[in-house]
């Protein structure tokens, strides 16, 4: 629609005319529930908006996307709604000093969860409602000046079904079927919320007295669908919040500013989670229906913590605009590890940082649309793009680098100072680096410019030279970075020595921290140490760099990575061998060959849940065509010898069942799986709950064993919202041509499937041992992409142009097809050519990689 992609220039425009001192947003939900007599569902939306003028007599805008706008009032004149709307923006002129803007809207609800998301629940005909908003849609549920420097009070009522309990960003009463909100202190547009319906809801409270005598007392609650009411373990989250909430107090001096804590775990959601001040919403897949590994509530328990942090980071202290994104983004992430491990019981979170999340930062950092941590966002289009994996994990690794540099009392004083003298307010990088500077003694710019203001990864490799007594006479660490990125940054790194022990364990006998600066650093202070097995840059991750290592180091790990006796330097070895595999350097059979060898020694549920998800792209995309069957024969035997071996119950057992599924192709194995299901076959501890049935469905489809009428009467059995999820992705994984066009045919064709079902429609349509049946769709890929961008919501868009990219047509052709794409649609949105280079980028890298691998085999 004309108007609705914000610009940067437009946003600063306006906040310099416009300040706002109040909303009043009335919302008439009613009409969720019922029939609509065939006519589009939407409610109606009446906003009223308090705000001043710099320059009185200007004109502006405000921000609503809606189907209809029944009446608009400015200062009391009534205005012509087909005249000043065009179905993204109010045209506002002759502004006055003192204004008040009055829209009365049928706004839709919305099935691709953005707005206000509406989810029927198959399992007991139920309607849930939630809003997600962030970037930029709030406009879809009520008018407003739509970008994060416009901060104001907000005061929210709802008409709501009968029976419907409502919550929102304050506390709420309900009065003659009215619900209303207490006003919330000034935030951005992005950050209010409501969530409504018929949720099962429990309650808890935090207490906490502080030193001066002062009390807060904090109303907890925590919501799911009723259909999950049997599955919510709600007492583990509201541990978790305690603790969280006990670490923030202790470490940022300012108490939590927003009232009470609701957390919502809410259906079809988009994201991991969302920070509304006052009312979190989360995934409801969080809460889990079978069991899970500790992992999983490790993660969990990580984007409580990260959302948590952002009350701070985010909505008591918010960026003027997108290009500082990282200032709450970054700091959550890194925030939400930080706490995790120092607060809860789950202590290895480090762990589970560098060798999963950085994962996801070394990839991004990579691409052709790599950016500094400060990005240059245009348009709200290139802010919905920029919620990845530098914002966050490249961020949060730039931060744990700033505590080893600047230290850890100065970094948390320094947010003291941050929240204290911006409260309410908004902010750009300057503003942080400066109370930075002041605690401690740092100079934060050059920091800036060469963590912040850069791109790319730097590589870290060791040089050794023994002296004549077979010492260590030098160790030096060379520092490169890749074209087009050149930046050599200053780092601060622990370079640890290992060497064997008595029983074989590889362990650390000598460390030094050292600052890495330039081409070339010695590291004077190992001089004279033991000649090392292993070098290992970068030793207790303090520093965000890709791994390299010597030969003799590397000789080592292919002899004995399972002897490494520390589960983070195991991990951080992991972790840079898979680098390695990806940068074409390492042959994906020796990375899949590592994985068969020492994955069953691996302690940490977690590092092997990543190793299970690294070999299977290993085998996917990085090697050469002709290994695969061998591959995979190796892989699935090698996932079933493990899941007999472990420990029986055990989350190991678990894990290794999991990977079986994903591998399984050869009929033993898929016999094997499908004794399983039907209780005929039988691993001691190994119990198939609902959620594993799944699992184990999914491979028995894709390669013809259980057909249709198997996943009918799965669904039978598990008939609510997630049982329907995984139908419809094993229902479009069925080998079949003509199950490949119905499938792409309801997500490129049709809107009728609700964002969650796009998303397993797609994961169900792709599948590696499907190759041929998919190829056909590569060349019609390219002819509908720009028409899906213009057509769809761009969360919907976004699912359709990086989940179904031809990636598993890893041949030239298909990247000669890419680039011919690129060239023929240069004036295409940014945003989508972004997505469209990214994958060119992750196909380039596979057959680079493909080329790697069948070399190894000469």
């Amino acid at each position: 629609m004309p108007g609705e992609n914000l610009s940067r220039d437009e946003a600063q425009e306006r906040a310099a005319l416009l300040s706002v001192d109040g909303y009043e947003v009335s919302l008439d939900v009613r009409s969720a529930v019922g029939d609509t007599g065939g006519e589009p569902r939407t409610f109606r939306s009446v906003t009223t908006i308090r705000f001043r003028c710099a320059d009185p007599g200007a004109t502006s805008f405000a921000d609503l996307v809606a189907p209809s706008v029944t009446a608009v009032s400015l200062n009391g004149r009534d205005l012509d709604p087909s005249e000043v709307f065009d179905g993204a923006r109010i045209v506002l002129e002759d502004l006055a000093a003192d204004n008040e803007l009055v829209v009365d809207a049928q706004c839709a609800y919305s099935r691709t969860g953005e707005g206000l998301h509406r989810f029927v629940d198959p399992e007991d005909g139920e309607v849930y409602l939630y809003t997600q908003y962030e970037p930029a849609d709030s406009r879809r549920v009520f008018a407003n000046f739509e970008q994060p420097d416009l901060k104001a009070p907000f005061r929210f009522e709802v008409r709501a079904p009968e029976g419907w309990t409502v919550w929102s960003n304050g506390t709420g009463e309900q009065q003659d079927g009215v619900w209303r909100f207490a006003e919330t202190k000034p935030i951005s547009t992005y950050i209010t919320a409501v969530v409504a319906g018929p949720y099962h809801y429990v309650t808890d409270t935090y207490e906490r007295t502080f030193e001066d005598g002062t009390r807060l007392e904090i109303p907890l609650g925590a919501m799911c669908r009723k259909g999950l009411a049997p599955y919510f373990d709600a007492d583990d989250v509201f541990l978790v919040t305690r603790q969280g909430l006990d670490f923030f107090h202790d470490h940022f001096d300012y108490p939590y500013p927003f009232g009470k804590y609701d957390q919502a775990f809410v259906p079809e959601y988009n994201l991991g989670a969302m920070e509304n001040p006052g009312l979190v919403t989360f995934r409801e897949e969080f809460i889990f229906r079978g069991k899970v590994t500790q992992a999983s509530y490790e993660r969990r328990a990580n984007v409580v913590l990260h959302e948590m942090a952002h009350m701070w980071f985010g909505d008591l202290v918010t960026m003027v605009w997108w290009d500082d994104l990282w200032l709450k983004e970054s700091f959550a992430d890194f925030m939400g590890t930080f706490s995790m491990v120092e607060a809860t019981r789950f202590t290895d979170g480090w762990i589970t940082f560098a060798n999963n999340r950085k994962s996801w930062a070394y990839r991004a950092d990579q691409l052709p649309s790599t950016h500094p941590v400060t990005a240059d966002i245009r348009d709200l289009q290139d802010a919905k793009l920029n919620f990845d994996g530098i914002t966050y994990a490249k961020g949060a690794s730039v931060l744990k680098q700033l505590v080893a540099y600047a230290g850890r009392d100065a970094f948390l004083e320094g947010a003291r100072r941050y929240f204290k003298r911006n409260a309410y307010g908004n902010t750009r990088l300057g503003d942080l680096l400066s109370v930075l500077e002041e605690t401690s003694g740092r100079d934060m710019a050059a920091w800036s410019r060469a963590w912040l203001q850069t791109a790319g990864v730097n590589s870290l490799t060791p040089q050794v030279v023994l002296d004549a007594e077979g010492r260590v006479g030098e160790l030096a660490i060379v520092q490169e970075a890749p074209q087009p990125h050149p930046e050599l940054r200053p780092h601060r790194v622990a370079v640890g020595l290992y060497r064997r022990a008595a029983g074989g364990a590889l362990e650390r006998y000598a460390r030094a921290e050292v600052d890495v600066d330039g081409p070339r650093t010695v590291v004077g202070e190992l001089a004279g140490a033991q000649a090392p097995e292993l070098v290992l840059v970068n030793d207790d991750d303090l520093t965000y760099c890709k791994i390299r290592f010597d030969d003799t180091s590397l000789a080592t790990l292919r002899a004995g990575l399972g002897d490494v006796t520390d589960p983070l330097a195991r991990a951080l070895c992991w972790s840079a061998l898979w680098n390695l595999t990806r940068d074409a350097i390492l042959p994906a059979r020796d990375f899949v060959d590592l994985v068969l060898r020492f994955a069953g020694r691996e302690s940490d549920i977690g590092v092997l849940q990543m190793l299970h998800a690294w070999a299977g792209s290993a085998l996917t995309y990085y090697a050469a065509p002709e290994w695969r069957a061998e591959g995979g024969r190796l892989l699935a035997d090698g996932a079933v010898r493990e899941l007999r071996r472990a420990e029986p119950g055990s989350q190991h057992q678990l894990a290794w069942a999991r990977f079986v599924a994903t591998v399984a192709s050869d009929p033993e194995e898929l016999q094997l799986l499908q004794g399983l299901l039907e209780g005929t076959a039988k691993i001691d501890g190994l119990e198939v709950d609902q959620e594993l049935r799944w699992a184990f469905l999914e491979p028995l489809t894709a390669h013809g064993v259980a057909d249709a009428s198997v996943l009918a009467a799965e669904l039978a059995r598990d008939d609510t919202a997630s049982g329907k999820r995984h139908q419809v992705r094993c229902l479009a994984a069925r080998p079949s041509a003509a199950v490949k066009a119905q499938a792409w045919a309801s997500v490129v064709e049709s809107e009728a499937l609700s964002n969650a079902l796009v998303e397993a429609t797609i994961a169900g349509f792709s599948r590696p041992s499907q190759r041929e049946l998919t190829a056909p769709y590569a060349q019609k890929y390219f002819a509908a992409i720009e028409r899906v961008w213009a057509q769809r919501s761009i969360q919907i868009a976004m699912h359709v142009v990086s989940g179904l990219f031809p990636s598993l047509q890893d041949s030239p052709a298909t990247l000669d097809a890419t680039d011919a794409w690129l060239s023929a649609h240069e004036g295409a949105p940014p945003a989508l050519r972004r997505l469209v280079l990214e994958a060119r980028d992750d196909l380039a890298r596979a057959l680079r990689s493909q080329a790697c691998d069948a070399a190894a085999a000469t």
